[in-house]
């Protein structure tokens, strides 16, 4: 017996490599460097930690999810909706007392256990998870961090230290402190902040990001910008991250649990929204489950490299798409760029000015916030629209880590208000027509005579059957009086509860009182052992269970000649 290896998804999907696309990772490689490196710089200051860390989750996690990952055009790295959550996550951990690890570790045990946590819902298969946060809830979570983001840059653009919490609160203390403004620095931020609309607004051949760090660093040579007051990123250090695997002792294990848990359902929820987008964009499927597996190496790699928790990059994947990457190659390029940035370029990167990554954070802020696509949810649905307002306040009102469960508390809310309330509808005949029509949509319907056809569309679960009890008993107090028989099209159910099975006994007895047959049409298999196993399909009897609503109006028909004979 041959033992067959299982192969990287890399090998895979290099199958049938051309060439002639080396020429195209190479640059889409490079491309994506420049444009990844102010962020990777710029966003571990939204969490407290040093900036070598953006650079080390651009290169080891690039280079694991190219070796593991399913998809051969996705970016993985720094995301700022990620960062935003590992910053409440390190808050609550910190306020523990007796905590004294620094915080790069905490970070990094944070990415294990967010890897771990992707593995074994790839186990389980729960990419399902992707659908769990509703594209209105994740508009909405999105603006509300993007705001908690712009707040926490006023420290670097105005060099003001803001102590306050919140939206407003900030703000005031701002105001409060205006004598203690750095004006050279707010107006650098300024100048950096506009150049990056106008490289936007004139479709710059040259990332936005790049030209402004470009000219900050060159500006900060000539002009001294340190030496005038203006923070810089200062000393990087110029070392390979190290494999490691960091401490956990001392750390409280439930905070760092659920911390672990609020940072893995948004990163893999925005993840997976733009693995979707950008597979729709290349023409390829997108299999969450085996996203996670992608995702969940690039995340290990992350922990065990001393850096933070990472996802799938918009931007980064879009300069790929745009580039023209055709491949994992050019993720490797990318990380192998970086990897010389951070050992070759280490005096450049020291006197990049702090305003100057504010204003990337700012601009990057405002761009996850969707005006357009909020407007599109208050056309097409407004209860949609309120959630994801619900959403978008949490981070603002009570916090980021709060504001994930409030997002979480949302989509449950929505769903249950989805399936709390089921229609229903009573159906009839069309003369000439064969089938069954709702009597509401189609005025030329008539019911049959002596019979009751009740459709529920919706599973019948504990939170719904008082209502749907209260629907059906609505129903029945206006039937005609020459009804005989009721007839439930269980078409739509595809699942019952103990909970409903003892409201349909319930039914039963209340029809029986009143001298009116119950049947069951349509039933689901899982349905029906349910119903069996609560003894309801016994009491019914199993001749008015039938396999759709033409047998049960046949033997109605059959019923009631025999009882017109007697």
């Amino acid at each position: 017996m041959q033992l067959t290896l299982p192969r990287l998804p890399l090998i895979a999907n290099l199958a049938g490599y051309q060439a002639n696309w080396l020429r195209s990772d190479l640059s889409a490689g490079l491309a994506i460097a420049a444009v990844g490196l102010p962020s990777a710089i710029a966003y571990p200051a939204i969490a407290g930690l040093p900036p070598e860390t953006g650079l080390y989750a651009s290169i080891t996690p690039l280079v694991a999810y190219a070796l593991f990952g399913p998809s051969q055009r996705l970016i993985v790295g720094p995301d700022a909706a990620t960062m935003t959550v590992l910053a409440a996550v390190l808050t609550t951990v910190y306020a523990t007392p007796g905590v004294t690890e620094d915080r790069v570790t905490v970070a990094a045990l944070l990415a294990l256990a967010v890897g771990a946590l992707c593995l074994i819902a790839r186990v389980v298969r729960l990419g399902v998870l992707a659908t769990f946060l509703s594209r209105p809830i994740l508009i909405g979570f999105f603006a509300g961090i993007s705001l908690s983001i712009l707040i926490g840059q006023i420290d670097r653009v105005t060099g003001v230290d803001i102590e306050a919490d919140g939206l407003i609160a900030p703000v005031l203390e701002l105001l409060g402190k205006a004598g203690s403004i750095h004006w050279p620095s707010l107006l650098l931020a300024a100048v950096s902040f506009a150049l990056l609309q106008a490289a936007r607004l004139m479709r710059s051949r040259i990332p936005g990001p790049v030209l402004v760090v470009a000219l900050a660093v060159l500006a900060s040579a000539l002009f001294d910008f340190e030496g005038q007051g203006i923070k810089v990123v200062g000393d990087i250090p110029r070392e390979l991250p190290s494999l490691t695997l960091p401490a956990a002792s001392g750390l409280p294990f439930q905070a760092l649990l659920l911390g672990a848990g609020a940072i893995f359902l948004v990163s893999f929820g925005s993840g997976i929204i733009a693995a979707r987008s950008f597979g729709a964009k290349g023409g390829y499927l997108v299999d969450p489950n085996r996203e996670l597996e992608g995702f969940g190496a690039a995340n290990i790699a992350a922990g065990l490299f001393g850096t933070f928790p990472v996802t799938a990059s918009d931007s980064r994947t879009a300069v790929n798409f745009s580039v023209g990457g055709r491949s994992q190659i050019a993720s490797i390029v990318a990380a192998a760029a970086l990897l010389a940035v951070l050992l070759y370029f280490g005096d450049v990167l020291r006197i990049l000015p702090i305003p100057t990554l504010g204003a990337v954070l700012v601009a990057t802020a405002l761009s996850l916030i969707d005006i357009s696509a909020l407007k599109e949810i208050w056309r097409i649905s407004r209860i949609e629209f309120v959630f994801a307002l619900i959403a978008l306040s949490g981070p603002i009102s009570f916090g980021v880590l709060e504001g994930v469960v409030t997002a979480i508390a949302a989509t449950l809310v929505y769903v249950l208000q989805k399936t709390m309330f089921p229609r229903d509808a009573l159906l009839g005949r069309l003369a000439g027509h064969d089938g069954f029509y709702k009597l509401h949509r189609n005025p030329a319907a008539r019911p049959v005579p002596g019979l009751t056809l009740f459709m529920v569309q919706g599973s019948l679960l504990f939170f719904n059957t008082d209502y749907v009890q209260a629907r059906l008993r609505a129903v029945i107090d206006t039937l005609p009086a020459d009804t005989s028989w009721f007839v439930m099209d269980a078409s739509a159910i595809a699942q019952i509860d103990s909970s409903a099975a003892a409201m349909l006994d319930e039914l039963y007895d209340d029809l029986d009182r009143r001298g009116i047959a119950l049947a069951i049409a349509e039933l689901h298999f899982e349905a029906r052992a349910i119903l069996e196993r609560a003894g309801v399909i016994a009491k019914i009897g199993p001749g008015m269970i039938f396999e759709d609503l033409d047998d049960a109006l046949d033997a109605f028909e059959k019923s009631s000649a025999e009882t017109a004979a007697q």
